[in-house]
């Protein structure tokens, strides 16, 4: 059974090396951000192999309770875009 539900798409990602970005788009599912106080993304994981699937991430949790888009510890923003912060991949639209 699939479960369909009303997520934020994620519209952009930088991190080419992810295995489920492909032509800078993210393929997973749903995505977490969210460790500790920074909005990482903590789905990211590098690997050589990246996705088949051709379907547009969601934001199916956030951990980041200091954004101004957590509701209940999911994202209310329309939409997200993740990139880099120094060496780390994070929500780029967390905001306070």
């Amino acid at each position: 059974m699939i479960i369909a539900t009303d997520m934020p798409e994620v519209s952009r990602c930088a991190a080419t090396e992810c295995a489920y970005n492909s032509d800078t788009a993210c393929h997973a599912r749903a995505i977490t951000i969210g460790d500790g106080d920074a909005p990482d993304c903590d789905t990211f994981f590098s690997n050589n192999r990246h996705t088949k699937r051709e379907r547009t991430a969601g934001v199916g949790a956030c951990k980041i309770t200091a954004c101004s888009h957590n509701v209940d510890f999911e994202c209310g923003a329309d939409q997200i875009e993740l990139g880099y912060s120094g060496d780390t991949v994070n929500c780029l639209t967390y905001a306070h």
